[in-house]
């Protein structure tokens, strides 16, 4: 479908420049947030349809981020994946108990990247 706002909370520029070349040119908007705070501000402003949200931030991190937004009756339903360097089973394993919709891991490679963007976005429209 496309045109779907996503909101990208990265604290790495490089990674959110991929992230939002990737997604801009699928037809995707694309907001950027440096920290969870900023991401969390702008989630009450406007909440996007999906959040990638990186782990390891500046100030609160992802984990802490998601529990904040899954408290929110406003924005308990976004679906929130994870993208993080962090790739070993028990981080992932760690990450998906915290209540991520799902993992990428850092580098992002790009088909299976989109490919999990557009399953969280097509899962959450049929919720």
């Amino acid at each position: 479908m496309a045109n779907e706002l996503i909101l990208v909370v990265e604290d790495n520029e490089n990674n959110r420049k991929l992230a939002r070349d990737v997604l801009v040119h699928q037809g995707y908007r694309v907001v950027e947030a440096e920290s969870a705070e900023v991401g969390l501000a702008f989630v009450a402003r406007e909440p996007p349809q999906l959040i990638l949200m990186d782990i390891h931030l500046p100030g609160i991190d992802g984990i802490e981020a998601l529990r904040r937004l899954r408290a929110d009756e406003a924005t308990r339903g976004i679906p929130v994946l994870a993208v993080t360097a962090s790739a070993m089973t028990h981080d992932r394993q760690k990450i998906l108990a915290a209540g991520f919709d799902g993992y990428q891991s850092k580098p992002i490679s790009v088909r299976p990247f989109l490919a999990a963007v557009r399953e969280a976005l097509d899962r959450a429209a049929g919720a």
